[in-house]
Parts: structure tokens; sequence; C-alpha cells
């Protein structure tokens, strides 16, 4: 059986801001690591999502996408995701919607909760190191993540939903 918590972390160390998902995925495995619950999540790193991760979300009673973006109120904000139709088909990247939406097509059924956590980036040129402003978005993201997974229940996550990054 899979962990019950699935962590997809997006994004690109070498384009600046584009890896403040793999570092705050990072920061949150040793984290759970320390206080034992890393057991209960698996943290998954990638440039993009595929649509095989339709097979990493199945049997998850949580999924949590975090991603940097561009125009994301500041520092962050957190959302229950939707599953969405996928207009079209792409071997390269699919948005966390349109993955659920695969999710139904494939699985015949609902997919397990799942929630974005976008964190605002500035910075995204190649070869771009991590900028300040992202860096204190990344403390700022990893505290309310702490908060997050110390009760990581469906209804606990509603009541953090944060849309306007306050």
């Amino acid at each position: 059986m899979p962990k019950p918590i699935l962590l997809l972390a997006i994004g690109n160390e070498s384009r600046g801001d584009d890896a403040l998902g793999p570092f705050l995925a990072r920061r949150l495995q040793t984290w759970l690591e320390s206080i034992g619950m890393d057991s209960q999540v698996e943290i998954i790193e990638e440039f993009q999502l595929q649509i095989e991760h339709t097979l990493d979300i199945k049997d998850r009673q949580l999924v949590l996408f975090i991603d940097a973006g561009q125009g994301t109120p500041v520092p962050f904000n957190f959302h229950e995701a939707r599953a969405k139709r996928m207009d079209g088909h792409s071997t390269h990247s699919v948005a966390p919607e349109s993955l659920l939406g695969l999710y139904v097509t494939v699985n015949e059924a609902s997919p397990p909760p799942a929630f974005i956590l976008c964190l605002a980036g500035v910075s995204f040129e190649l070869g771009a190191p991590l900028s300040a402003m992202a860096a204190l978005h990344l403390d700022q993201c990893f505290a309310y993540c702490q908060r997050l997974f110390h009760q990581p229940t469906l209804l606990s996550w509603r009541d953090k939903v944060i849309v306007d990054g306050s």
C-alpha cells in the first residue's frame, strides 16, 4: 500500500525561483523524518507533472501539489484542487487539475482530495539562483506546511485554505 499522503513537488532548480517546490519538499522531508511522520508522507520531485502521475495518486488519502508561480499572491496560496477535463493531450506537462481529471478518466473513480500550494516566485531565468524574496516565501511556507502536517486531514486542510496570500 502506498503512504496515505503524497506530496508532488514540481520545479526546476536551474531556473531560479522555479526551484521553490523541490527546496520546500526537501525541507519538509527532513522535518517529517525528525518527527517520525515520514512513514505517512511520500514525496516525489519532478520538473513537471506527467500523465503517469495518475498512478502515483491512486490509493492516497490526500495529495499536495507544490509549485512556484509568477503572479501568485505573496507569499503563497493554498487551495483545494478540482478535477478538470484536459483539453487536448500533451506528452510534456499537465496541470494538477487536469491530472485529477485524467485520474477520473483512467480509473473511472473520483481522485483523492488534492490541494495546491503555490509559492510566489519572481525570477525564473535559466541559471538564476533563488531570489531573496523567494527565499523569504520559502521560509514562510515551510512554517505553514508544518501546521498542515500536524493535522493532515481533509477538513483541517480545508480550514487552512489561503487564496490571497494572507
